[in-house]
């Protein structure tokens, strides 16, 4: 076991030489392969989903912990399927983002095609045996049965042909928004709420961001390889503005749950994400630089990228403070539950 790898993939997205890669336990090389230092968003939206079941007094630990897990498997199966069809499509080359910013186990003649797709098989067949098992365990529900038909669509064609087809965006705001969150909600209580579904709306968009910020750094190269994400339609500077905005709206969604006393207003223990928005915003305001600016960190979740890390900075400081701020929510209802009635 190389558990400081372990705690290190789980933090970037590290390079290692062929060297380190055969000395790793199987272990470190799925959470490299897998690029498990992005499942951290995965296991908010689910950990928000079992804080909102709580909120409302129907929170139940196995069925949250089965969901969990398998919306986490989903994930790691969705990145190893990705990798995979970029690399036989010629995308994912030594040249490209993705080869640069940590290490591409294809790319890199780490693992061959057929120990990729193994990984892949087994990831993928724990995440649709964790979705089989909460189908069963809500007495077949035909609604969670179209959760999971949903789920597997997004998961097998984001690659191909929706990120082509400049839908791969709307897809991350799907999944990791309503789908996660007011989707697992639903797995956990067996009913459908709106709140939920708007609040969910609030981490989507955070999630979002990202690969908005990710899709900017690529354009030009995306461009060539006739990738048509949604920032290589709308150009540079729209992108970013819709990215400024995709980080505005969940403050005044928030701000509207309040006033309709479906929150508290100890969510705007949130507040504390605006400094950070405003050390991310100027570089959203200006077009992306053509040169590593000084100090900016270059590797392992760095340059050549450059919007995806300060979307992905913030998003993981405002995530943080959403899921505090949630705690924080039930707990008074919990303590004075009168007074929030």
């Amino acid at each position: 076991m190389n558990i400081a790898m372990w705690h290190k993939a789980l933090k970037v997205m590290p390079n290692v030489s062929r060297e380190e890669w055969e000395g790793l336990d199987f272990i470190s090389k799925w959470l490299i392969s897998t690029r498990a230092a992005v499942l951290i968003m995965t296991f908010i939206s689910a950990l928000l989903a079992g804080l909102f079941a709580w909120r409302d007094n129907s929170f139940n630990v196995v069925p949250w912990l089965a969901l969990t897990f398998g919306l986490v498997m989903a994930h790691a199966s969705n990145n190893l399927l990705n990798d995979y069809i970029d690399y036989i499509r010629g995308v994912d080359q030594k040249n490209y983002y993705r080869a640069m910013y940590g290490v591409q186990p294809l790319v890199h003649g780490l693992m061959s095609k057929r120990k990729h797709l193994a990984y892949f098989t087994v990831t993928g067949t724990l995440a649709l045996g964790i979705g089989l098992y909460l189908i069963w365990y809500n007495s077949f529900d035909p609604f969670i049965w179209i959760l999971l038909g949903i789920g597997a669509f997004l998961l097998l064609f984001y690659t191909w042909p929706l990120k082509y087809i400049a839908m791969g965006e709307l897809a991350v705001f799907i999944v990791w928004g309503p789908l996660m969150i007011a989707g697992g909600y639903y797995v956990i209580v067996h009913q459908w709420n709106w709140n939920v579904a708007l609040a969910s709306i609030i981490y989507g968009l955070s999630v979002t961001t990202v690969i908005f910020g990710k899709h900017i750094d690529k354009m030009p190269v995306d461009r060539e390889k006739k990738i048509h994400t949604l920032p290589s339609l709308v150009g540079e500077r729209i992108a970013r503005y819709m990215v400024i905005g995709m980080m505005i709206s969940p403050y005044l969604l928030i701000i509207y749950l309040i006033a309709v006393q479906y929150f508290t207003p100890l969510m705007l223990i949130v507040l504390f994400a605006v400094p950070r928005l405003r050390q991310v915003l100027p570089a959203f305001l200006k077009p992306r630089p053509t040169e590593r600016p000084a100090g900016f960190p270059e590797g392992q979740g760095g340059w050549p990228l450059y919007f995806a890390p300060l979307a992905f900075t913030y998003n993981s400081s405002f995530g943080t403070l959403f899921v505090l701020s949630l705690i924080a929510d039930v707990l008074i209802r919990i303590l004075l539950p009168a007074f929030w009635r």
